[in-house]
């Protein structure tokens, strides 16, 4: 395997353990437990600021990657809804994101709950469609639409 074809894949892989971040940092402030919750908080940052870094590297070298087949192909389009959500919405999540995380660290609880409240389902929604969008173009526009 080449890099241009691992690098995708290491790309969803980012997404998918800030999700699994974000779940476990949930999980961890509903028990109140507030060090663990930062712990896992934090670490769903850094998986997600590595795959900014890394998606932007990528996208700087290799431009975009086009989905296979027909314009208007119903998977095509619903890949294209997708993609242009997540795209929408990771442009406001990195503002919330900073934020949440500097109000955080602050202990400013009430100031952080605030902006959270909407950047943690963002945030989740984001990392869901980010790993969808990765096995919508790898995985299941090629396998519909082979030769293209």
């Amino acid at each position: 395997m080449t890099w241009e074809q691992v690098h995708p894949a290491i790309n969803a892989a980012l997404n998918a353990t800030c999700f699994v971040c974000l779940l476990a940092g949930r999980r961890a402030i509903a028990r109140r437990d507030i060090p663990m919750h930062r712990t896992w908080m934090l670490r769903a940052f850094v998986a997600s600021s590595v795959f900014l870094a890394s998606y932007l590297a990528r996208f700087a070298l290799t431009g975009a990657h086009n989905y296979p087949g027909p314009a208007w192909a119903p998977d095509r389009v619903l890949y294209l809804a997708i993609l242009m959500s997540h795209m929408a919405l990771a442009v406001v999540l990195v503002p919330l994101v900073l934020v949440a995380l500097k109000r955080g660290l602050r202990d400013q609880r009430a100031k952080h709950r605030s902006v959270v409240r909407f950047a943690w389902p963002i945030w989740t929604y984001v990392s869901v469609t980010g790993v969808t969008v990765y096995l919508m173009l790898y995985h299941l526009g090629p396998a519909l639409h082979p030769g293209t």
